[in-house]
């Protein structure tokens, strides 16, 4: 006889693994639909997940794609929900394929202290 598999509620393991700040982000994300369970669309945060299960879900600007290796029993420090998983997901594309950032706008907005003082000491000297 083979014992049953040990599960657990989708939003609660996401949690446990730390891939959500906290339970309700995560029970929120998956009945928007945008998280996938062996490549089926979920949408109930109560679904049962367990070892050898594969999830797929947007998690800041990227996919990410895991393979569940425990059911977790607590919330613990990230070393311990790093071990929960395999992260099966491609790496992040190095900084130098990322757009460089947009050029700092020179002279506009609020002036600095700096920048105050040397417009009042050219009032002084009246040469404005």
């Amino acid at each position: 006889m083979t014992e049953p598999r040990a599960t657990i509620r989708l939003d609660k393991w996401l949690w446990y693994a730390r891939f959500f700040k906290t339970r309700g982000l995560a029970a929120k994300t998956v009945s928007a639909g945008h998280v996938r369970v062996n490549a089926a669309r979920v949408s109930k945060p109560a679904q049962a997940v367990g070892p050898g299960d594969t999830l797929t879900f947007p998690q800041a600007k990227r996919i990410r794609v895991v393979r569940i290796l425990a059911p977790g029993t607590r919330r613990g420090p990230a070393p311990e929900a790093q071990a929960l998983y395999e992260d099966l997901s491609p790496p992040a594309p190095p900084p130098e394929d990322r757009p460089a950032p947009a050029p700092k706008f020179e002279g506009g907005g609020r002036p600095t202290k700096k920048d105050r003082r040397k417009s009042d000491e050219m009032r002084q000297h009246g040469l404005e």
